[in-house]
């Protein structure tokens, strides 16, 4: 993601306005049907940046007529940038899920500077959504991208997207043809069944197979634009996408492969993946495409990895100064700056506080897909975010997660985007503490719509059997409901933890006042910085 300010999901012909971000941003976790504990596929997305608004919209479902065009807007900037062929049936659109399932994340990653400002009419945003009001399976969406760059020109930098149905998970990576010039170059790999991917924001694929169309598609002149332009002389079946057009340097390693690495390690702990991998030091060290995990993953799982601060690791921002004296794992920008002559970051994790949404996108082959496809949706930082269960056969949305309950401009108790927000930043003051109360509040939702995700959809399924509308019309009202309810328990959330945590107090089970003293280490750092000037003398001997 390179926008700020959006409506995050698909309305046909309308603007969506933003500007890139300073830095880059966006998580997105890939899990295949056979990796999952009941055969379900996901990914997941964290759309991050400082001044992004999300409201979630449902596009219906259409039939146009011969003649009819569809206009295409720039999803970061909101600039009009031409029209194409309208479909003759398009899909219906939950959010970044269509009516069959499908699913399609991003991550943003700029590559070759010489391959900026191609000449093309779809931005990477209109290509996910065109693509989703279009695409019936995974592959045919990855086969509808390739056609669009190709026929109608792409019009931003590097890309990763995730794509996926009830079935299949396929990860690609994209890039446009520098000034001027049509088309993109990009590769397509189909996730092998019982493993586990991720991206962030850095080019992954490298070595791809050239005659394998059931498992990788890819850009009839991906290798020879390459040579053509002198970065790549070597045989075809050495070709690498990334290396040639996302070269690897420190900032790739430290800001985005870390947070593929993060996913890994807590996935597949038995591979032994050290942060050498990603320190930025080791720049010949690469993580592999996708890992086999210990265990099978449920979608709880997938939840609380998008949960992440490095936490036990040697990036843990819970640990040092930084964090401050309760332990916050949030950094303010920039993330890169200098003392004296030298150099030095924070640390960028997967859950980061400029979050505008997040999804953990669910596919489930063996339901009928109203049922199967659930789009389970949080606002703000994905750690102190609740996922509510979006299905993607509804045809209405929670009021509060609606354009009309706020913007960017303005805060609103009506707005789940605000609401959450105001949580997560009171929490910041003392955060080792608030963070134990938002946890409770938050697995108390989740652990409900878990729970009742079974009678549910027992229910929706015996409706279906008889009408699919009536179906659709009882998933669109659970949904409606447990959006708007979550909003308004988080604003409840909200009101306790201003009453329990004002002004540096903290109210215990009883409800009295407390003064907790800072955690002993935090006051030897200030001894350490101040200790002359405020030790208390001792009396003299008598």
């Amino acid at each position: 993601m390179a926008h700020r300010t959006v409506v995050f999901v698909l309305v046909a012909a309308t603007a969506l306005v933003g500007v890139a971000p300073e830095a880059p941003a966006c998580t997105n976790i890939l899990v295949t049907k056979g990796a999952t504990v009941d055969g379900s596929t996901f990914i997941s997305y964290a759309a991050d940046s400082h001044e992004l608004y999300g409201a979630l919209i449902t596009t219906p479902a259409g039939v146009h007529g011969p003649g009819e065009m569809r206009d295409v807007i720039d999803w970061d900037s909101g600039k009009f940038l031409g029209r194409i062929p309208q479909a003759p049936v398009t899909y219906a659109v939950v959010g970044n899920m269509n009516e069959h399932q499908v699913s399609i994340g991003e991550t943003t990653w700029g590559g070759r500077e010489e391959l900026e400002g191609p000449a093309g009419i779809i931005d990477y945003g209109s290509l996910m959504f065109i693509t989703l009001e279009r695409a019936r399976t995974a592959r045919e969406a990855v086969e509808i991208m390739g056609r669009l760059v190709e026929e109608f020109g792409y019009a931003s930098t590097g890309e990763s997207f995730s794509v996926a149905d009830p079935n299949e998970v396929w990860f690609v990576d994209m890039i446009g043809k520098g000034k001027g010039a049509k088309g993109a170059v990009w590769v397509a790999r189909r996730i092998p069944d019982g493993y586990v991917s991720a991206h962030a924001n850095q080019a992954r694929i490298r070595q791809f197979p050239l005659n394998d169309p059931a498992n990788c598609l890819y850009a009839k002149d991906v290798i020879s634009f390459a040579r053509e332009k002198g970065w790549f002389n070597g045989e075809d079946e050495e070709f690498s996408f990334a290396d040639t057009y996302a070269p690897m340097g420190f900032g790739a390693a430290r800001f985005c492969e870390a947070r593929v690495w993060s996913v890994f390690r807590r996935v597949a702990p038995s591979l032994g993946l050290g942060v050498e991998y990603v320190d930025g030091k080791h720049l010949d060290l690469r993580l592999p495409l996708w890992v086999k995990p210990d265990r099978k993953l449920s979608v709880h799982d997938v939840m609380q990895l998008m949960r992440d601060h490095f936490e036990g690791t040697e990036l843990d921002m819970t640990k040092d100064v930084g964090a401050g004296p309760f332990a916050c794992p949030y950094r303010w920008r920039p993330m890169e700056w200098k003392l004296g002559d030298e150099e030095y970051v924070h640390e960028r994790a997967i859950s980061t506080q400029q979050t505008g949404f997040s999804f953990v996108a669910q596919a489930r082959s063996f339901l009928p897909d109203p049922i199967g496809g659930i789009f389970w949706l949080g606002f703000d930082d994905t750690y102190t975010t609740v996922y509510t269960p979006m299905y993607c056969g509804i045809r209405d949305i929670p009021k509060s997660y609606g354009p009309q309950a706020g913007n960017f401009a303005a805060f609103s108790w009506d707005s789940a985007f605000w609401v959450f927000n105001f949580v997560a930043n009171w929490a910041y003051t003392r955060y080792s503490d608030m963070i134990h109360d938002i946890q409770a509040v938050q697995w108390e939702l989740e652990a409900k719509y878990l729970a009742d995700q079974p009678e549910i959809e027992k229910a929706a399924r015996k409706l279906y059997e008889t009408s699919p509308m009536l179906c659709r019309d009882y998933l669109t009202a659970y949904s409606v409901k447990v959006g708007d309810e979550a909003t308004a328990r988080w604003r409840k959330l909200g009101e306790f933890l201003i009453w329990k945590y004002l002004d540096g107090n903290v109210r215990d089970s009883q409800g009295h006042v407390t003064h907790p003293r800072y955690p002993d280490a935090w006051y030897e750092r200030i001894v350490k910085e101040r200790g002359d000037s405020i030790r208390v003398p001792k009396p003299a001997n008598p």
